[in-house]
């Protein structure tokens, strides 16, 4: 089983490529944030002729998130809890029965927490402190957890070309940094960090500068596994080579392979 996820930087903009990558990659369950799109507005058609399914969870201009999926989920829920006056889309799960077994998947629309100093910056933190509270309710019930999206978080030095340029941002700042850690102390495991150590991996690279072709990029896209969905995991990858593509978003898709 495929999962991935994909921060697509508007459908309605990207529709074209993410066919594109639909067909040729074939993922099980698809992850996208950043839809900008509402729920009846979203493109589904060009999506469902692919043989996929569609949950939504949009907002108009900004923000959305969406899963895409072979086989529909049993049940989806929208919004984080912790916060009923929230009203930014930004997290939707699905949850699918196989054989035995139980799947949760989560698609992540982290808040980028710019400027700092400002409540954007508050927000972001509450916001990681109410997924982590959500996230210790969900490794309670053991089963297959996956949570997946732009995290809009660089965990380490080595996830950042030019690590000195974010200092002042949100993304690089240390109360980021210590919650995806708090995170990751829940029990959850970073899919990418699980295989390899090295440098200079990347999910996203401005379209200011030639970022793309000076591969100035940042690593803020990210599965966040259980150990129950850890203990299957056979395989990452980025497919970077769709930010080559025309008209691409600024991130590309990551992925893990589940074994049976």
């Amino acid at each position: 089983m495929i999962i991935a996820t994909w921060n697509i930087n508007g459908i309605k903009a990207r529709i074209e490529v993410l066919v594109a990558w639909l067909t040729e990659r074939s993922p099980d369950i698809v992850c996208l944030q950043e839809i900008k799109s509402v729920d009846e507005g979203f493109p589904r058609a060009a999506i469902e002729a692919l043989g996929y399914h569609v949950e939504t969870h949009g907002q108009k201009g900004f923000n959305g998130v969406a899963l895409l999926c072979k086989v529909p989920p049993a049940d989806v829920s929208r919004g984080l809890p912790g916060d009923d006056s929230d009203e930014q889309s930004r997290f939707i799960e699905g949850v699918w029965k196989i054989g035995p077994r139980t799947l949760r998947v989560a698609s992540i629309y982290l808040p980028n927490g710019n400027p700092l100093g400002t409540e954007k910056f508050d927000y972001k933190l509450r916001w990681m402190a109410r997924l982590e509270a959500h996230a210790r309710h969900l490794l309670d019930d053991e089963s297959d957890l996956v949570l997946a999206g732009d995290f809009n978080v660089i965990p380490e030095p080595e996830d950042v070309k030019f690590p000195q340029a974010w200092l002042g941002d949100a993304l690089f700042q240390p109360e980021s940094r210590n919650a995806w850690r708090r995170l990751q102390h829940l029990g959850l495991t970073d899919a990418l960090r699980a295989t390899t150590s090295d440098a200079g991996i990347y999910t996203f690279w401005d379209y200011q500068a030639g970022a793309w072709q000076k591969n100035n990029g940042i690593r803020i896209d990210h599965l966040l596994l259980s150990p129950e969905a850890a203990g299957r995991l056979a395989s990452v990858g980025i497919d970077s080579h769709v930010r080559a593509w025309e008209k691409p978003s600024d991130h590309v898709p990551i992925m893990i392979q589940l074994a049976a």
